[in-house]
């Protein structure tokens, strides 16, 4: 009998250790839609994503990342989200289309009880004043299961209008008393696009200095529409240029390209801002072929995201907003690295 009992609790030893040793994983499913993959900068963002979700995974936790290509189509984004509540991802990481008229998305997501990490494109916008400009979203990222992660664009235009400022004749190439300048914005609807847009000519007046605005162009974060807008404005106003804020690196490459082509030489007599610090960015500045360019920090940011959507995942409290700090490089940050 002592016999008996011994092996039957050997032998339910044995499958203890067998079940508990073949036990499976607990698998997240995320879903994470990017708003276009042309992107120079969400490339390296999503890429990011990816990888440190990777990084996290351990032998009980591992981590489904399904990405979509928003296409830049509202429509498109709406109909991949959707699949991804079909699906019951267990948390969405949402890099929005349109911030204009995204509520609707955002409600059906909130409603199916998924966790939600907004990232790069903040729907919540502000004026110059910092007043509320979309109150329908305050309620929306008011939610326990909701967040956004991204960076204060009024940062980034500050600090383009902070380099000009800086320079030894603060911009103002033939003396004539103002800063004359064309501007390349990104999409118009796009609160990042805005905020550079005004803030890095708010940074100038704010210190004092006459501007003057002769071109005000959309390129919709694209290289070529960059190279082609700075080129026409360059044949129609000549030598009247002095500097070409560009709302991000994309554009700003094709600005260089239309630059060099007009015979015009960067830190000579033009100057030319972006924002992103692409590598090909940085490399321009290396070579004085760009004035400078402001770090969104893509690693930073989408460690942060990554981070935040697995403390929802784990059922931890979040905050709702969580900011990364941009970074003003020029030549002298350049050499000192």
């Amino acid at each position: 009998m002592k016999k008996t009992l011994a092996i039957l609790l050997a032998a339910i030893l044995v499958l203890s250790c067998f079940s508990f040793a073949t036990a499976e994983a607990k698998t997240y499913k995320v879903g994470v839609s990017i708003y276009q993959y042309t992107d120079n900068f969400m490339t390296l963002y999503r890429n990011e994503i990816e990888a440190y979700f990777k990084t996290l995974e351990t032998e009980d936790v591992k981590y489904e990342i399904t990405m979509a290509d928003g296409k830049n189509d509202m429509a498109e984004q709406t109909n991949q989200v959707r699949n991804f509540i079909t699906q019951g991802m267990d948390v969405i990481i949402l890099n929005l289309v349109q911030t204009s008229s995204a509520d609707a998305v955002i409600d059906e997501i909130v409603a199916a009880g998924i966790p939600l990490v907004l990232i790069n494109r903040e729907p919540l916008a502000y004026d110059a004043d910092g007043n509320t400009l979309d109150e329908k979203y305050e309620g929306i990222l008011n939610n326990a299961q909701v967040c956004y992660v991204g960076a204060d664009a009024r940062q980034s235009g500050t600090f383009q209008g902070q380099m000009v400022a800086d320079l030894e004749n603060h911009g103002d190439i033939n003396g004539d008393g103002k800063i004359s300048y064309i501007m390349i914005e990104g999409d118009p609807e796009n609160i990042d696009a805005q905020y550079r847009t005004t803030f890095s000519i708010k940074a100038l007046t704010d210190a004092g200095y006459e501007v003057e605005c002769l071109d005000d162009q959309v390129g919709n974060w694209d290289q070529t529409k960059g190279q082609e807008l700075c080129a026409n404005a360059l044949s129609k106003y000549g030598d009247k240029i002095e500097v070409v804020f560009c709302n991000n690196d994309g554009m700003a490459l094709g600005a260089e390209t239309a630059i060099e082509a007009a015979g015009r030489k960067v830190g000579e007599d033009i100057y030319l801002l972006g924002v992103d610090a692409l590598p090909e960015a940085i490399d321009l500045i290396k070579e004085g072929n760009m004035t400078g360019t402001v770090l969104n920090d893509h690693i930073g940011q989408s460690h942060a995201a990554v981070d935040v959507a697995v403390k929802l995942l784990n059922g931890e409290a979040i905050d709702n907003y969580y900011w990364v700090d941009y970074v003003m490089v020029n030549k002298a940050y350049v050499d000192a690295q």
